[in-house]
């Protein structure tokens, strides 16, 4: 038993600092004959690191299944022993933590309902003091990375050394393509905010459904996220839980085959002088648009002077629909999308308001 535990750490070692990290598994663990199918397959691909299963499901709404629970867990573990790979659990308590820990789960994460919730987030990074185990952090649902980076700052004030982030998109209001929307230049921030910290994509929840995972999955891999955590399911349309986003074990291994795992560098001098001139011809763009803004901005900071002068009300909503509709003309024959002109020039038009309110209260 001792070798067993031995090996077990040296492995979760080993795959913690791999790149890139593939994490698979059925959303939750059903049957314990499901359980050891699924990891058996995933074994056998030789592409899958760590075998992960929902064992408790906080769900939207009451009724839905909310995970078989502990006794799950000695199914886990069987899973590891029949098949190698180390374990991956969500915890949403304490108590969970012991549980999973327990039964040597390797690798803990705490879901986007956890994230959202610094209590709930306390909780947990309390029964892991004094743990030496891997934990992955989710998103928080909503947008918002002081969620996110205070859960992280929580975890690593008990102690924990290898910690991680995983992006699975961010609830928001309307019908998208997503079930989750991925918002990447939040996962972008939080990136820069946490340079040598580990983040991996989720493509299951950004997309809800499987026929968008490979897109979802390159991007990540484009943007240089650190691996993929895919659901995988040995017959996904009988899943009891979030069926429409899981994939089996063979789909799995033909997404991982046709992506394009690309390098963040490569060794070359004539690639670095070329890349170092289009960056400096960005660098003269960039200097010539802040240039551009700050007129821009000047010019706000007049017409707030006479809509004051005259009582005139900061927002004019025709003259902003009209800047818009021309925005999106021209930047539909420039090859802009309709999405980047809206955030960019919202960004503008927020602080045009706030220079003029500021004119108009002095």
């Amino acid at each position: 038993m001792q070798t067993i535990e031995s090996n077990t750490k040296t492995t979760i070692q080993e795959k913690w600092e791999k790149r890139p990290l593939i994490i698979s598994g059925p959303c939750s663990a059903e049957t314990e004959e499901q359980v050891l199918a699924t990891a058996q397959q995933l074994a056998a691909t030789g592409k899958v690191d760590i075998l992960r299963a929902g064992i408790w499901k906080p769900r939207t709404k009451p009724g839905m299944f909310e995970g078989i629970g502990a006794k799950g867990l000695p199914w886990m573990q069987a899973a590891k022993k029949l098949t190698g790979l180390p374990t991956a659990v969500e915890v949403a308590t304490g108590k969970q933590v012991q549980d999973a820990l327990t039964f040597d789960v390797d690798l803990l994460w705490i879901g986007a309902r956890t994230t959202v919730n610094p209590f709930s987030v306390q909780e947990v990074a309390d029964a892991l003091r004094g743990v030496d185990v891997p934990v992955l952090i989710k998103n928080p649902i909503n947008p918002d990375l002081e969620l996110w980076s205070g859960a992280l700052e929580r975890v690593a004030r008990a102690g924990i050394k290898q910690i991680g982030l995983i992006h699975r998109g961010f609830s928001s209001y309307g019908n998208t393509e997503y079930r989750n929307a991925p918002m990447w230049h939040l996962a972008i921030e939080m990136k820069r905010r946490n340079p040598g910290v580990m983040i991996i994509n989720d493509p299951s929840h950004i997309c809800g459904r499987r026929d968008i995972l490979m897109e979802v999955a390159q991007k990540a891999i484009d943007l240089d996220f650190d691996g993929l955590m895919i659901e995988s399911h040995i017959d996904p349309d009988t899943a009891w839980s979030d069926a429409k986003q899981q994939v089996t074990p063979a789909r799995l291994v033909e997404m991982l085959d046709q992506i394009k795992w690309r390098k963040e560098d490569v060794p070359s001098e004539t690639f670095h002088a070329a890349l170092d001139k289009f960056r400096e011809q960005i660098n003269h763009i960039d200097d010539e648009l802040m240039q551009l803004l700050g007129q821009r901005m000047q010019i706000a900071d007049k017409i707030g002077e006479y809509k004051k002068n005259n009582s005139v009300t900061i927002l004019q909503t025709n003259r902003w629909n009209q800047i818009l509709e021309k925005a999106f003309g021209k930047g539909e024959r420039l090859g802009l999308s309709q999405e980047f002109i809206t955030r960019y020039l919202d960004a503008v038009h927020m602080e045009s308001i706030n220079r003029q309110n500021k004119i108009m209260n002095a």
